[in-house]
């Protein structure tokens, strides 16, 4: 090779790709490795480190701590799996379900053309955690513990759970027949008449704030109580589970101790138990008997490890907060949503004297058929740095929607004169001999 042969400073989109590449091919490289490889690849290149080594920070590919420039992290992603029995068009005939690859996973996208303002479905929640004011006005028997609505007056239509009694009472109340009977899916086993065991987690998942765990309580009661039933019904309960996006508590704890973070064992292992006591091990016989009394059938064995083993509980806690919607429901179709800075669809809670826990999904854009519907993961009044940071907790590499490249664009930019006199070094070492 020639002295001068290295005389060409590639684009950036271009060399972007290559090094991307060249790290999943070798995801145990640092940058000096990965710079070496990119080198001998390209012969004509000139490429300095420190350009190898910002696009691999800004790509999520090693950790940005500008101490530890050569180390490397783990490449996590949430795993996606296709709920094949999900039929879209009970809510919408105007978008689809597509498989995009195994990083991105799934998402929803046009069907046809959609104006502007159109509403495209409207979707009530598969369990419901709703957000804590509104769990309280529920057991101070305000708020329909089934939808959520607001109930504060009274009515003849307001319906109190029918286990409750003075000797064990329970405050849940509904405000309509529907509500109650919609709620036999879940309340069974929350229910502090028939299943006092669940009230030590609910109250735990109250006093720690923890969404993810009130709504793992909701989903896992869902499940137990669809195997009483047929198995045509647990089977669609059981797909909807299995279809969501994973990961897992100890794969987000490698996230963020990239960010100097420890998880707080000593609080999932508390957890687990109380879980573990009101589904399964409830702590008194009569505790146990009233157990019982709600899961006659014996539970099946898959069902077991995928609910009580101690892993799949982290999964599942997992699993709870990569999908619920801001509010704390957890819908089979806005599940599929994935993210932008950008969102081009809207969440709102219009039924508010109805049904509170309804969403509707409203464009906030003109679509084209094809077109992706996109939310938001994260507040996007944030910087650049902040959203990233928010969306690499949960395994989701570096946003690459249009804002984010802009605001990429400019912050690269701004260090530009840099860059230029590191590449304009590299380059005259490499050609000329001089440095």
């Amino acid at each position: 090779m020639s002295s001068t042969s290295r005389n060409v400073i590639p684009i950036e989109d271009e060399v972007r790709k290559a090094i991307i590449e060249l790290k999943k091919g070798n995801p145990a490289s640092g940058v000096a490795k990965i710079h070496s490889l990119l080198l001998h690849a390209n012969s004509s290149w000139t490429v300095s480190e420190k350009r190898v080594r910002k696009i691999l920070q800004s790509e999520g590919l090693i950790n940005s701590d500008p101490g530890t420039p050569n180390s490397t992290t783990n490449i996590i992603h949430p795993s996606f799996r296709l709920n094949k029995s999900l039929d879209v068009n009970k809510w919408t005939n105007r978008v689809e379900v597509k498989y995009f690859d195994a990083i991105k996973g799934k998402g929803l996208v046009a069907k046809e053309n959609i104006a502007k303002g159109d509403v495209l479905w409207k979707e009530d929640p598969f369990i419901l955690a709703p957000e804590w004011e509104i769990y309280d006005l529920q057991h101070l028997s305000e708020a329909c513990s089934f939808c959520s609505s607001i109930i504060r007056d009274h009515s003849p239509l307001h319906i109190s759970c029918e286990a409750s009694t003075t000797a064990t009472p329970c405050t849940a109340r509904y405000c309509n027949r529907l509500c109650r009977l919609q709620a036999e899916k879940v309340h069974p086993l929350l229910c502090s008449a028939r299943n006092p065991a669940s009230v030590p987690l609910l109250t735990f998942a109250r006093d720690a704030q923890w969404m993810a765990l009130h709504a793992l309580a909701q989903c896992t009661s869902r499940l137990l109580l669809a195997s009483q039933q047929d198995a045509a019904t647990f089977d669609l309960d059981w797909e909807v589970v299995q279809g969501l996006a994973e990961l897992g508590m100890e794969e987000r704890a490698q996230c963020l101790r990239e960010q100097g973070l420890e998880p707080d064992r000593e609080n999932w292992r508390r957890a687990f138990e109380l879980y573990l006591q009101a589904f399964k091990e409830p702590r008194t016989p009569a505790e146990q008997k009233k157990l019982a009394r709600v899961l006659k059938k014996s539970i099946s064995e898959e069902l077991q490890k995928f609910t009580f083993e101690y892993q799949a509980f982290l999964r599942g806690l997992g699993r709870m907060s990569l999908n619920l919607e801001a509010h704390g429901g957890l819908y089979r179709l806005h599940s599929h949503l994935n993210h932008s800075c950008t969102p081009n669809v809207s969440i709102r809670h219009l039924d508010q004297r109805t049904a509170l826990s309804r969403i509707t999904v409203i464009a906030k854009e003109d679509f084209e058929i094809g077109q992706e519907l996109l939310i938001t993961y994260t507040n996007p009044q944030s910087s650049l740095r902040d959203r990233r940071r928010r969306l690499s907790e949960w395994g989701f590499g570096p946003c690459r929607c249009e804002r984010c490249v802009t605001e990429e664009k400019v912050w690269k930019e701004s260090d530009s004169n840099t860059q230029e006199a590191d590449d304009l070094a590299d380059q005259l070492k490499a050609g000329l001999g001089v440095l």
